[in-house]
């Protein structure tokens, strides 16, 4: 029997075997601060809207999420779809004057509902005419689609790239660019060498502490309601720049939504950086910036405790906070004086330049010297600090006839 050749690998086999090494690739865990921030905004049930220019990897990394979470990625891509195709088509029944006109959804939504759960990914949004980001607008804030409602086991995020480098670039309207929590995606080279080498980063995805979760909320509602309070200017701020109207800003609606953000970034325990990037992309950087700034005095101690225990007071390294913290003690004093108080305050001081920044109780000792009153004696712990007192004043005449002299 005539022995049978095999016939020669084609080409094209050939190339499918150099295609599957070239994607052969590994994986290693390391931290991401984008992946972080966005998964949680996710997690919270905010739509999510990624800014990137062309190719930075934002298709990417919605992949690797929707892999980590365990949910079917559906793509719909913004720009090449009607209005009705997110509003939904008129469908004609046997008698619509009495049963009216309803509206048919398309197939990727009956399937998303039909699934119960998936990652809808709503690609090229800045490419999308007006009257498709209007049709958008139900979708994104009701999660309506025609006639058919998504489940709440359905997360949004789009993405979109900056008007300056889409293919006729549209600005996102004001009230649809508000219904979305904005992040700016950017890439890491050190991340690009490594994975064209054959390794890929795998994000470690954030937990939410199930013991933490009263004190999450306690503390967002603390720290937005408490900065509002003192600014409410800050509520509702359209911008007048067309281009700024296009990203976040603040509103009613997006305070909401940071609050529920800095609830879920202190839950997961997340760091600085990732609730920086989640308040700046929900309501601006200036309102976003007020916000870290008044969190980080929420976790200053309270001066009237500082006072009764100056010897056990626990000062922030932070100049800025030790600052704070310094002068809230020598109001506290004024507002309240008493000569126990005033002898306290004098300790605290003391603790502060021996365990920081001496420049930093020159203000508050100033000042709390003025608040002696007659039949105060002066406590000796004054003297461990006028030394210092005297030297950073020389310091800053000199610092001022240095300047005058130029």
């Amino acid at each position: 029997m005539p022995m049978t050749v095999p016939a020669p690998a084609s080409q094209l086999d050939i190339a499918a075997d150099l295609l599957t090494l070239l994607r052969d690739s590994t994986t290693e865990p390391r931290p991401d601060s984008q992946l972080e921030a966005l998964t949680l905004a996710v997690a919270a049930d905010l739509p999510v809207l990624l800014w990137g220019e062309p190719g930075i990897g934002k298709t990417a990394a919605l992949t690797q999420l929707a892999t980590a979470l365990d949910l079917p990625l559906t793509t719909v891509i913004a720009s090449v779809h009607e209005p009705s195709d997110f509003s939904g088509l008129p469908v004609v029944g046997d008698d619509p004057a009495t049963q009216g006109v309803p509206m048919a959804p398309p197939d990727w939504a009956v399937r998303l509902v039909r699934a119960g759960r998936g990652l809808l990914f709503l690609d090229e949004l800045s490419t999308a005419p007006p009257a498709v980001q209007a049709a958008l607008l139900r979708l994104v804030l009701e999660r309506r689609i025609g006639a058919l409602r998504l489940p709440p086991g359905v997360r949004i995020v789009a993405a979109a790239n900056p008007r300056s480098s889409a293919a006729d670039g549209w600005e996102l309207s004001p009230p649809l660019a508000n219904r979305f929590v904005h992040l700016q995606w950017t890439h890491d080279h050190e991340v690009v060498v490594r994975g064209l080498g054959g390794t890929w980063p795998r994000a470690t995805l954030p937990r939410l502490d199930p013991r933490k979760l009263p004190e999450a909320v306690e503390f967002a509602r603390r720290a937005v309601c408490g900065l509002l309070a003192a600014r409410p200017t800050l509520v509702h701020r359209l911008p007048g720049n067309e281009t700024r109207r296009g990203g976040p800003w603040p509103s009613p609606r997006s305070w909401d939504m940071t609050l529920s953000l800095v609830a879920f970034a202190t839950a997961a325990g997340s760091a600085r950086d990732v609730l920086s990037l989640l308040v700046r992309g929900t309501v601006g950087d200036g309102p976003g910036l007020e916000l870290l700034a008044s969190l980080d005095r929420l976790d200053l101690p309270d001066p009237e405790d500082v006072l009764a225990d100056p010897a056990g007071a626990v000062l922030p390294e932070r100049g800025d906070l030790r600052q704070a913290v310094l002068d809230g003690v020598v109001a506290a004093v004024r507002a309240r004086p008493d000569r126990g108080r005033w002898d306290a305050a004098w300790a605290v001081l003391v603790r502060a330049l021996e365990t920081g920044a001496p420049d930093l109780v020159v203000v508050p000792a100033t000042t709390l010297a003025s608040l002696r009153q007659q039949d105060w004696d002066v406590p000796a712990t004054i003297e461990r600090l006028a030394g210092t007192v005297a030297l950073c004043r020389r310091a800053d005449r000199a610092a001022a006839a240095s300047k005058g002299r130029r």
